[in-house]
């Protein structure tokens, strides 16, 4: 199995290693394409206005100047050999990417590029990294063998597969739960507006860390609870519900005003 790994958080990130070891437990055949630096945040962004660089690192290793969106284009279409890879993961992205936050990801963006292009795609993501100390023991232990097991089974071809896992000590974590996608019940982002040294305002954009109240079946709660979280996304965003009410309203010859 030929896989193709990317990240948002860099090419020199602790989680695109801890990924390069996971997948180092699946095949011999890794291939890594990642940006040049940190690019977390950007969602499905492609470079358009500015050309992009691309380091080789060494033989199957590459950074480039293009989003985690360019890294799995390129890697896919030009920088891999011999075919499109079996298989693209992407993280593992250093803290949780759960509910409303996977719409502006860049690692789940990595793994939509590779669905996009006909690759099965898996976003890896784990919980906490706001003390010192923390690790991605959890991706690490248990992330061979969820990918593993989700390879044997398959999925749909408009599908990316998002998995989260906790923070906790791998004793504590007994259970993997197939989850939806939540929803905060408040806003977490803010940002915080400071002054530089020469007297202007700037802001720096932030989470705060809070928890909501999801309900069971999300991949908020399965998180909160201390489980594994495996999502089934897909980018098919039309809410049917609206779809058929507006049908019966709006459809036809347009509205005057």
């Amino acid at each position: 199995m030929r896989v193709l790994i990317t990240n948002d958080d860099g090419i020199h990130a602790d989680g695109l290693e801890a990924l390069e070891r996971i997948a180092a437990r699946l095949s011999d055949d890794v291939w890594v394409v990642a940006p040049e630096y940190e690019q977390s945040g950007a969602s499905r962004a492609l470079t358009l206005a500015d050309p992009i660089r691309v380091r080789q690192l060494s033989e199957r290793r590459f950074a480039t100047t293009g989003t985690p969106t360019d890294c799995v284009m390129l890697g896919i279409n030009d920088l891999v050999p011999g075919g499109k890879p079996d298989l693209v993961l992407s993280g593992v992205n250093r803290g949780a990417n759960l509910a409303e936050d996977v719409t502006m990801s860049g690692t789940v963006a990595g793994a939509i590029e590779g669905m996009a292009l006909g690759v099965p795609s898996i976003a890896l993501s784990q919980m906490g990294f706001y003390e010192p100390g923390q690790s991605f023991e959890a991706a690490e232990t248990f992330g061979p063998g969820i990918i593993k097991r989700l390879v044997e089974l398959g999925w749909p071809k408009d599908v990316v597969l998002n998995i989260n896992f906790p923070n906790g000590a791998v004793e504590n974590i007994k259970e993997v739960e197939v989850t939806r996608q939540g929803f905060r019940d408040f806003q977490v982002r803010h940002a915080e507006k400071r002054l530089d040294l020469r007297g202007r305002d700037y802001y720096w954009v932030g989470f705060r860390q809070e928890r909501s109240s999801p309900p069971e079946g999300t991949d908020l709660r399965a998180l909160y609870d201390g489980k594994i979280s495996v999502t089934p996304l897909h980018i098919d965003l039309t809410h049917t519900a609206t779809v058929h009410e507006l049908k019966g309203q709006l459809g036809g010859v347009p509205p005057k005003a």
